[in-house]
């Protein structure tokens, strides 16, 4: 039996339902009975919990010969129920030590390395999924507005995800990409494995992607030129300002990271399956 977190999110339902597929019994943990009532409908058992509630946690852990963390939830139920293994989602850069909107999933590393069982700590790159923010304004506009700088590769820069071309203080490169649909897979192929003591496994998607890879991609599925453009640096604190954000200085900070080339991959990452094109069809047009 494993135990998923986050069954009614992305990525947690996609390593739910390749569990499901392969014929391998599952606890769906939710915070919410009604939004998780599908997953009890298609043969998962049901744990509701909240991902403070440490109680309730050591519940749903319990007997499990794994857990997929989404959200990390407290270490104490994690001790207190003792599964077989672990296998938290995590994201590339994870080991930087400048400050940024990452930085805390480092610490959830650090502190969940001590626990007594096999860990996985499985740090995926730049969600392709993030780009669905992108697609109404495109549409509307013709323009794709990018934080990620510069827009393009270097004709000759190494054009995969692991290796970035060093130009004048700043990055130009594909950025590392990678589907939420490879990530769920690979997390779910983790759970399935056998190892002992920690391992870290950074994933990414089967190239890099730019934001005018993205543009491309959005014309060619929207049917009209749309066309990148950055958005600049010193307009940012005001525009995450007038989103809501009370402190917008860690996400700059993050974005900074990727542009700059100081969050990246530690090791030679593996590589996903799902294309760009793909991966943006599928929000563009589900069932594609």
């Amino acid at each position: 039996m494993f135990v998923i977190t986050g069954v009614t999110g992305q990525v947690g339902g996609i390593v739910a339902a390749r569990l499901l597929k392969a014929g391998v019994p599952i606890r769906a943990v939710a915070r919410n009975a009604e939004k998780a009532a599908e997953w009890k409908d298609k043969g998962a058992e049901l744990a509701l919990a909240e991902m403070t509630d440490a109680d309730a946690l050591t519940r749903a852990f319990a007997g499990a010969d794994g857990v997929f963390l989404l959200i990390p939830p407290t270490k104490t139920a994690l001790l207190s129920s003792r599964p077989a293994k672990v296998v938290c989602l995590s994201t590339i850069g994870a080991q930087a030590r400048e400050p940024n909107l990452l930085s805390q999933l480092g610490l959830v590393e650090q502190t969940l390395s001590a626990l007594p069982m096999p860990i996985a700590f499985l740090r995926a790159g730049w969600f392709m999924e993030n780009t669905a923010w992108d697609i109404a304004p495109a549409r509307e506009t013709c323009v794709l507005s990018s934080f990620l700088q510069p827009l393009d590769q270097p004709l000759q820069g190494r054009n995969d995800s692991a290796h970035f071309h060093k130009a004048g203080g700043r990055i130009e490169g594909p950025y590392p990409m990678v589907s939420v649909f490879d990530v769920g897979a690979k997390a779910a192929e983790l759970l399935r494995h056998e190892w002992v003591g920690k391992q870290v496994v950074e994933l990414t998607g089967p190239e890099g992607v730019t934001p005018n890879d993205i543009a491309s991609v959005l014309s060619s599925i929207l049917g009209k030129p749309v066309r990148a453009e950055p958005v600049a640096r010193d307009t940012w604190e005001q525009i995450f300002t007038d989103q809501g954000m009370q402190n917008p200085l860690p996400r700059m900070r993050m974005i900074d990271g990727f542009n700059e080339g100081w969050i990246r991959f530690e090791g030679e990452p593996v590589k996903g399956t799902t294309t760009l094109d793909t991966a943006m069809s599928r929000l563009i047009c589900p069932g594609r």
